[in-house]
C-alpha cells in the first residue's frame, strides 16, 4: 500500500511540533510541514527535528514557496534551507506570476539552490494559481528543465481546472516524487469566483470515497506505491476533531480503508 504522509493543511491552526505529533498519534508513515519562513526561528528548528527524531517520521515535504511578481527570492530559498535542515524530500512551490516565462526562471533558480539538498522542487497546478491546468503546469517543466524538477498533482485540482484525468498517465514518472490525495464535492465553484475556489480548496475537501471525484481513475495513473499526501483541508473534520491527534487518525484511518478497497 502506498506510504501515506499527514498533509500540514489537515491542522492549519498547529504549528510544527503539533503536526508532527499528530502524525505519529494518527499512525501516518510520513508527515509534511508548513514553513513560514520569516517566522522560523533556530527555537523552532531544533523543536522541529527533536519530534521528528522521537516520532521517527520522514518528512515527506514542506510548504509552500508562493512565487509572485516581485518575489523575495532569499525567503523562498529559506524555506528549502530549512527543509534540508530537517531532511525534507520535497519542496511544494505554485506561482501567482501570470508570466510563465519568469515561474520557470524562478523554478529554474530554485532547483539550483536544492543541489545537494536532497529534496525536489515541485510545481503544483490550481485555478488558484496562474499555473491553473496540468498542461500549463508540464509546459513550464519542460522550460525549467533542471532534475530536481518536479510535477505535484492534487485531485481536486485535476477536477477543478478541468484538466484530463486520462492525461495523468502520460506524465513522466520521473516527475512525479508524490502526490496528494483527497476527495471533494461535485459542484465546482465559479472560476470567476475566487473567494468560492479558496473556500473549495480549504474547508470542503472530503474523505477519500466520500465525494464525487474520479479518484480510482487518477490513482491507477500515478507510479506504484507513490507516497501520498493526504491534503484534506475541512472545516467539518476541524469541527468535528478538534484534537489534532484524533483527527489525523480518522483520516489515516479512512484513507487506507479506501487504498485497500482500491489496490490493484
Amino acid at each position: 500500500m502506498n506510504p501515506i504522509s499527514f498533509a500540514s493543511g489537515i491542522v492549519p491552526e498547529f504549528g510544527p511540533v503539533e503536526t508532527i505529533r499528530a502524525a505519529a498519534a494518527g499512525g501516518f508513515d510520513m508527515t509534511g510541514l508548513w514553513v513560514e519562513p520569516g517566522d522560523w526561528t533556530d527555537t523552532k528548528k531544533r523543536e522541529a527535528r527533536a519530534a521528528l527524531a522521537d516520532t521517527g517520521l520522514p518528512l515527506l515535504d514542506v510548504e509552500v514557496i508562493w512565487i509572485q511578481p516581485g518575489s523575495d527570492m532569499a525567503l523562498h530559498k529559506k524555506v528549502i534551507d530549512v527543509g534540508a535542515e530537517l531532511g525534507a524530500r520535497n519542496v511544494l512551490c505554485v506561482s501567482s506570476d501570470p508570466d510563465m516565462a519568469q515561474t520557470a526562471a524562478r523554478l529554474h533558480e530554485l532547483c539550483v539552490h536544492a543541489e545537494g539538498s536532497g529534496m525536489r522542487v515541485a510545481l503544483e497546478f490550481g485555478i488558484f494559481t496562474e499555473v491553473k491546468t496540468l498542461a500549463m503546469a508540464l509546459s513550464v517543466l519542460d522550460e525549467v528543465g533542471h532534475p530536481l524538477r518536479a510535477l505535484l498533482i492534487d485531485p481536486i485540482h485535476v477536477d477543478r481546472s478541468l484538466s484530463p484525468v486520462a492525461d495523468l498517465a502520460k506524465v513522466r514518472r520521473e516527475l512525479l516524487p508524490y502526490a496528494q490525495f483527497c476527495d471533494a464535492p461535485a459542484q465546482r465553484p465559479d472560476p470567476a469566483d475566487f473567494g468560492a475556489i479558496i473556500t473549495d480548496a480549504i474547508d470542503l475537501r472530503q474523505q477519500c470515497g466520500e465525494g464525487a471525484l474520479p479518484l480510482a481513475a487518477m490513482y491507477q495513473a500515478f507510479p506504484p506505491g507513490i507516497p501520498l499526501s493526504i491534503e484534506l483541508r475541512s472545516k467539518a473534520l476541524r469541527d468535528g476533531f478538534p484534537d489534532p491527534g484524533a483527527r489525523a487518525k480518522v483520516v489515516a484511518e479512512a484513507t487506507r480503508r479506501w487504498l485497500a478497497a482500491n489496490a490493484g
